[in-house]
């Protein structure tokens, strides 16, 4: 079974020029992961696709058990389920070669309806009660969905002639793979692959190689128009019915700019290859074309990460298996991702971007605090606002509990910023592969029964949690191993970093912090580029070689060879944040001492408020809308301590615009002439 090793992201976007906004595609338009909870009842998801009124398939399977409960694909051009009884009508399954409806037995439950903003599940009433292969009540689902858009993903239902001939299609591009299932009898599911060429195919719901066969594809690679069939009666007999699901490769079409990829069909050869995407992927299909192997499917929201330790989580197209942790495991990078497999092999794969590509509008759509209390009972759901990318936990009411990070990048492993320490995996046990970041249902934290840090009720722990969504030109996550020299790293923030967060995983080491508003002003003491330390509260002092005395630009950020940030073989996060107008703002302000309202262009207020003195000792102070930031008294924690939260002081009060700094509030706040940098999200 293949290892995937590492995916990255593209240029950064601009958005002053292009194309009209109406004119505008993102990838968030045309492919959706979504996970949830069955309730053997009717259930609508709302993934953000118009599947209605453009068109699309929908891929589901159930995570949880496995016998019968097979990967259900329901697409437009043959329409939903018409609500039989005994078997899941309109699905054809992946693991099997039966036609329409044949291949998911003992199951009464299917896609009933598609709508304007995703699709709908529905249990029949019948006699049947094994239902579980898309809606059973308390079993874990995965769904992707795909609509039908020019330069990403078309449909073509056709009749067989049983000669050669062509088919068209609205891809308006060359086709990167066609998957073809016959309908109307038991025939095996034929893919096409750019990779492979028009003389061999490989069958999608076996591990076999891909096998040499002209009749399949008339030895005729497809064009923007047309793709062309032979004699075979998989794909093609006198009178047979069939689906072609047809996915683009490079062909632009998308982003600001028009021009952006976001799926990609492609190959690399073993043991190992570094494939260059331009972008950093979400979901990945890998197959070896060479050998007897797995057919593999990842996504970023069940486990795909861009680390190289625990487990990613894994599913497989050609068998009814559940959800399963791989230790091999795909590695994604910013732009692309590396792979290894077994030596002088061939693998194909089909890559789709990470989004979302657009701008946010809103604070509420990439940041969701919650303040809850623990109460020991394992595998709790937290639900957020947001599919968390970063979670950051810290309780409240007891004393010496770190502050606690997660990100959905890192998978399993937890690190904590009132710590040196490397990170640990303290939360296995957890449903849906470990992670605090929740797998089983899109939003949402999971959180380990008895722990002090997640959910402790013996000490009547509260706890606060700050949830964080990658977005362009807000928010991002970086993983990458040290070289131990001077480089860039490349990221998909959208534009200049403003504040970066670095911490080195696998070393006991500081957490290194860039603001871009204090670089190169000496105002910590030192005469350039100072840097701050996260895990003390420490004046801006760090040695400036820390970034080899360079700024980070809309693409890359860049490193030396020191141990915090770049030590040979060691591996590391880094947390990218920007000012992005009404919804983030990152910036510094300049103490007076007495009642000081800082502007950070928003309407509502801020919900998020992360300050540091600059100039002085000081701590890393936060507060947030959930807790509190009133005309009054407003709950703060730190970032750099175990400390339990002070409720009794009224440091920030609200501002409609960002918020205000009080008269009464501290010398780490509000000293008359220091310099303090912040964080606020609106």
């Amino acid at each position: 079974m293949p290892s995937i090793i590492s995916l990255a992201s593209g240029s950064a976007q601009g958005y002053g020029f292009a194309a009209p906004p109406d004119a505008r595609v993102y990838v968030e338009d045309v492919f959706s992961t979504y996970t949830y909870i069955g309730n053997s009842g009717t259930q609508t998801i709302t993934n953000g696709l118009d599947l209605l009124n453009k068109g699309g398939l929908v891929w589901i399977k159930n995570r949880t058990n496995t016998g019968g409960c097979g990967h259900a694909w329901t697409d437009t051009a043959r329409g939903p389920g018409t609500g039989a009884t005994t078997v899941a009508t309109n699905i054809i399954a992946s693991n099997s070669t039966a036609g329409t409806g044949g291949g998911v037995p003992n199951s009464s439950d299917y896609l009933s309806a598609f709508t304007a903003s995703g699709f709908t599940v529905t249990a029949s009433t019948g006699s049947n009660n094994a239902t579980r292969i898309t809606n059973r009540a308390s079993d874990r689902y995965i769904s992707w969905a795909f609509e039908k858009r020019p330069k990403f993903f078309d449909i073509v239902t056709y009749t067989g002639t049983g000669a050669n001939r062509t088919i068209s299609h609205n891809l308006e591009s060359v086709p990167g793979c066609i998957i073809i299932k016959r309908l109307d009898a038991s025939f095996a599911w034929n893919v096409y692959h750019r990779s492979m060429g028009a003389t061999r195919y490989n069958v999608l719901n076996t591990t076999a190689a891909s096998v040499v066969d002209a009749t399949r594809w008339n030895n005729t690679t497809p064009t923007a128009t047309q793709f062309s069939l032979g004699t075979a009666a998989t794909v093609n007999a006198s009178g047979g019915s069939y689906v072609a699901y047809i996915f683009a490769h490079d062909a632009g079409g998308f982003g600001v700019s028009g021009t952006d990829n976001v799926i990609s069909c492609g190959s690399f050869t073993g043991p190992s290859a570094t494939v260059t995407l331009g972008y950093e992927p979400q979901w990945v299909l890998v197959k070896s074309s060479t050998l007897l192997d797995n057919w593999i499917v990842y996504d970023t929201v069940r486990g795909l990460t861009g680390v190289s330790t625990g487990a990613n989580t894994a599913l497989y197209p050609y068998t009814d298996l559940a959800d399963a942790a791989v230790s091999a495991n795909p590695i994604i990078t910013s732009t692309g991702f590396t792979a290894t497999g077994t030596s002088g092999e061939t693998y194909i794969y089909i890559a789709i971007r990470r989004g979302p590509m657009k701008a946010p509008t809103s604070g509420t759509s990439v940041y969701s605090p919650i303040a809850y209390t623990g109460d020991n009972v394992a595998n709790r759901q937290i639900n957020t606002t947001i599919t968390p990318d970063l979670s950051i936990i810290k309780a409240r009411s007891a004393g010496a509990l770190v502050p606690l990070w997660a990100d959905r990048l890192r998978g399993q492993a937890v690190i904590y910023s009132s710590a040196t320490a490397a990170e640990v995996n303290p939360v296995t046990g957890l449903s849906g592969g470990g992670q605090v970041i929740d797998t089983s249902v899109q939003t949402g934290i999971k959180l380990l029964q008895g722990t002090a840090n997640l959910n402790n009720i013996n000490y009547l722990l509260d706890y606060a949690s700050w949830n964080f969504n990658r977005a362009w030109g807000v928010f991002d996550t970086v993983c990458y191993t040290g070289n131990g020299a001077t480089r860039t790293v490349s990221h998909n923030l959208g534009q200049t970093p403003e504040l970066m967060i670095f911490k080195s995983r696998s070393l006991v080491s500081n957490w290194r912090v860039y603001s871009a508003a204090i670089w190169g002003t000496g105002v910590g003491g030192t005469p350039n580029f100072d840097m701050l330390t996260l895990n003390a509260n420490s004046v801006a002092n760090i040695n400036n070689a820390t970034l080899s005395s360079t700024q980070p630009t809309a693409s890359v950020f860049t490193l030396s060879s020191a141990n915090d940030v770049n030590a040979v073989g060691s591996t590391y996060i880094a947390y990218l944040f920007a000012t992005l107008s009404g919804v983030s703002k990152v910036g510094s302000y300049v103490g007076t001492g007495t009642t000081n309202q800082i502007n950070c262009g928003f309407t509502g207020g801020a919900r998020f408020v992360m300050i540091k003195r600059a100039d002085n000792t000081g701590d890393w102070y936060v507060w947030d809308s959930s807790r509190g930031i009133v005309a009054g008294n407003d709950p703060y924690l730190l970032l750099n301590s175990t400390a339990t939260e002070v409720t009794s002081t009224d440091y920030i009060d609200t501002y409609s615009a960002g918020f205000e700094i009080s008269s009464t509030a501290t010398a780490e706040i509000n000293a008359n002439g220091g310099t303090f940098i912040f964080l606020a999200i609106a």
